[in-house]
């Protein structure tokens, strides 16, 4: 059997990253496992310990990196978050390809530790309409809000090292052409 492969979705916060990975695990529920990222932030409305994120303290993340317990990791504008190793060697053992939702740092560690990952960008139609979109979401204080435009100005900036960038102007179309990158991944 061959081994599963390893697909990044990166973008900046607000980009729609998490609704377009909902929507491809959805479609392709037999290829495709999602990989739940750990996060040492609280939980937003509405998210669930194990199914949104796993979420722990700083220690446990610590412990965790110090025990090679996480594949990537990085600081984010608020917390920490990475990935748990376990889950990818094993849904990729048993052929599996996984998907996982990070942020541009965790694309490039990925890249330098996992050859032959597919690594898709997502960007925004304008840095107005993310705006609007962080601003929409009504999460976040001001504070936070504006740091997290700025991560996404670097964020952007970066998006040519990827495999392909996928612009997100429609949720639909969007999450077509991305399964179509990944389809057109598997023949190869």
């Amino acid at each position: 059997m061959a081994r599963g492969r390893l697909i990044v979705i990166a973008g900046p916060s607000g980009v729609g990253k998490g609704s377009l990975v909902e929507r491809l695990v959805a479609q392709d529920r037999e290829g495709l496992a999602y990989s739940v990222s750990v996060k040492t932030r609280d939980p937003r409305r509405g998210e669930t310990h194990g199914r949104e994120y796993f979420f722990v303290d700083e220690a446990e993340f610590d412990r965790m990196i110090d025990e090679g317990e996480l594949l990537e990791w990085a600081p984010f504008t608020d917390h920490r978050s990475g990935t748990p190793r376990a889950f990818i060697e094993r849904a990729t053992a048993e052929g599996r390809d996984v998907i996982l939702e990070l942020d541009v740092e965790g694309a490039r560690q990925i890249r330098d530790r996992v050859p032959g990952s597919l690594l898709i960008f997502i960007q925004p139609p304008s840095f107005e309409v993310l705006e609007r979109r962080l601003r929409g979401r009504g999460t976040e204080d001001e504070q936070r809000i504006v740091r997290r435009l700025a991560r996404a100005e670097h964020e952007m900036a970066q998006a040519d090292w990827f495999d392909h960038v996928v612009v997100n102007e429609d949720l639909d179309r969007a999450a077509a052409e991305v399964a179509a990158i990944i389809e057109s991944s598997r023949t190869r």
